[in-house]
């Protein structure tokens, strides 16, 4: 915060960064869930918190489970922190770009920039807090004031595929009968058991009603066309990661020869890496993660470049309560692409399954499920300063990990 200093007549006062607080939470889930590339037991999160010596506290969430969360508050505390103490944390993009640089020489994506992240959204959130705005007025405003929703479920399971694909009908139908606007199911068993589990998804469906695949970067190229056109057949809506991140190659091929929608992003960090992917004509639906790329300052800077190339922006959400908050401003302050009286519509990523992180952490819950509900599947804005949310720190204490 920039004031004038109490001691000094004529001079400047700014606000500094006292402390930076990574919290790894983690509890035991209900169900052994998967997705193509492995199983897991435990749900996780990352929150940071940024402290000032004003007592302005900002919040922010960094991308990445179980281990790989305990890596990245590492990042936070014992790399990032000495790097930016005592810095004002309005000068957010000074600081995203002090932390970039010297970081880049160990790394211009993954989990540095996933750390990166968390911080720099905590430093937006201060922002807000001290303006009194919420955060996609800080951005620019709200083209929407509410979103639509998709349910995303259909994890995998260790069971014989007819038995995953009765389970995997019913639950489309309940996803469906929830409220939601569309949903979205894991892949991972291969080509053929796959396009079984995407028939069962149809089937809960029915006829009309938007389904999409996502398959975690599990097929080979030819694999992947195996899959998609049958998706085709199907008319699922978008074939997410269908490749490796890498295989920009791939990637081309696909799009250029399925009608399915091609959509990709997730595991691409910062907006280098993101022009490559773009002037490669890679994705027809472009889903940057804002807890992964670079947080809010990075993920601006994609949203542009994405837009650029005219290809329009469904954001990756996975996570707390505190990422789905941070997505849902970004969401509203998303420009419509290319426009027009009935415009394409950005929709929020809703996990369906068991979160405790995302349901219980704030003092006052967003409710995502009862808004679908209520709302015909669309989800309203917050409106509090800076993300309009504030986590319950006894819930923290409670489930969080050492290490």
């Amino acid at each position: 915060m920039l004031t004038a200093s109490p001691n000094v007549p004529g001079t400047l006062h700014f606000m500094k960064i006292t402390k930076i607080t990574s919290h790894v939470l983690q509890y035991e889930m209900p169900e052994v869930l998967g997705y193509s590339q492995q199983y897991y037991d435990k749900r996780t999160t990352h929150l940071v918190e940024v402290q000032t010596d004003e007592g302005v506290t900002g919040w922010g969430e960094c991308f990445g489970p179980g281990n790989v969360a305990r890596a990245n508050k590492s990042i936070v505390e014992q790399v990032i922190q000495p790097m930016v103490q005592g810095l004002d944390p309005l000068d957010k993009d000074v600081i995203w770009h002090k932390v970039y640089n010297l970081l880049r020489d160990h790394g211009q994506g993954g989990m540095p920039i996933q750390a990166l992240s968390g911080v720099d959204i905590a430093l937006w959130d201060i922002v807000g807090k001290v303006a009194g705005l919420p955060l996609h007025k800080l951005i620019g405003g709200a083209h929407r004031t509410s979103v639509p929703c998709y349910g995303y479920g259909m994890m995998l399971r260790d069971e014989p595929i007819a038995d995953l694909s009765a389970r995997f009908e019913d639950e489309a139908a309940t996803i469906k009968d929830m409220g939601f606007v569309a949903t979205k199911m894991k892949t991972g068993f291969g080509p053929k058991p796959d396009v079984q589990l995407c028939e069962a998804v149809r089937r809960g469906v029915g006829e009309d009603f938007p389904f999409m695949v996502d398959a975690n970067h599990a097929y080979t190229t030819s694999e992947a066309f195996y899959v998609g056109r049958a998706l085709e057949e199907l008319g699922a809506y978008w074939f997410e990661e269908p490749v490796a991140p890498e295989d920009l190659d791939g990637y081309r091929e696909l799009r250029a020869g399925l009608k399915i929608n091609i959509s990709g992003g997730e595991a691409v960090f910062n907006r280098w890496a993101w022009r490559a992917l773009l002037e490669n004509r890679s994705v027809d639906i472009a889903q940057p993660e804002v807890c992964a790329l670079g947080g809010i300052s990075e993920y601006l800077r994609v949203l542009a470049l994405c837009h650029t190339h005219f290809t329009p922006v469904v954001n990756h959400v996975w996570g707390s309560a505190v990422a789905v908050a941070t997505n849902l401003h970004l969401l509203a302050a998303m420009p419509a692409m290319p426009g027009g009286l009935h415009p394409w519509e950005p929709m929020l990523e809703f996990d369906t399954t068991d979160n405790k992180f995302r349901d219980d952490l704030l003092t006052v819950p967003l409710e995502i499920q009862k808004q679908v509900k209520a709302n015909n599947g669309r989800v309203t804005i917050p409106t509090g300063p800076g993300l309009g949310v504030e986590p319950d720190l006894e819930f923290i204490d409670h489930h969080r990990i050492d290490g």
